[in-house]
């Protein structure tokens, strides 16, 4: 399903590092966009629809897990009234088990993931969801998988709840990894390359209608 943008339209943008891409550690960190994906999506977007008054707001924060999201969901999205939420939440759920020995597990993730697109949907904002995505590179990603591909099905079953569109980014690398190797489009298996954040942004257009 097509998102639909009205004549005034604010975009948030929430989830880790990957998102956040040095927003955080910008002078401004309330108003940069980071250099990723919401960045590029915010140029694409301005100038295919030059006469809607489009708003952009990233608040992704590196490190971030689904749960660090749903305790700051009111203040970094609610309280913005937006009117597209965009979310790519996951990796950090499946990492830190490998280096911290902190897990968590299939039905946390869901849980807390649909507590704050319950939140979101109160609200009648357009919900757009973005798998969480890995890579095997270096040699130990190969064993994350299994940590990891549980939660991918979360997100796509939740999707298919709360969900306008899906940008199913696991597939999506993998299918790029034919045509370039993996280090092409995330040198280190989770954080994108600038042409693996231009796969995102156009994913993210396609999966969005716009």
């Amino acid at each position: 399903m097509p998102l639909e943008l009205s004549d005034k339209a604010t975009i948030v943008f929430q989830g880790d590092s990957i998102t956040d891409c040095g927003r955080t550690s910008s002078p401004n960190p309330e108003t940069s966009l980071g250099v990723g994906y919401p960045y590029l999506l915010s140029a694409m977007l301005g100038a295919d629809y030059p006469d809607v008054e489009l708003t952009f707001i990233n608040r992704g924060i590196s490190g971030n897990r689904v749960k660090d999201l749903q305790g700051r969901w009111k203040k970094d999205c609610l309280d913005h009234n937006p009117d597209i939420v965009s979310i790519l939440i996951g990796v950090n759920d499946t990492w830190r088990r490998y280096d911290s020995n902190s897990t968590t597990n299939a039905d946390e993730y869901e849980d807390a993931y649909r507590d704050i697109l319950e939140q979101t949907a109160k609200t009648g904002a357009q919900i757009i969801i973005l798998e969480p995505f890995l890579l095997p590179i270096p040699e130990d990603r190969k064993m994350w998988r299994e940590d990891l591909d549980p939660k991918i099905h979360v997100a796509r079953k939740l999707a298919c709840e709360f969900a306008a569109a899906y940008v199913p980014l696991d597939g999506i690398f993998a299918a790029a990894s034919i045509e370039r190797e993996h280090s092409f489009w995330a040198a280190d298996g989770v954080h994108p390359t600038p042409a693996g954040y231009g796969l995102i942004t156009k994913s993210w257009l396609e999966a969005a209608g716009l």
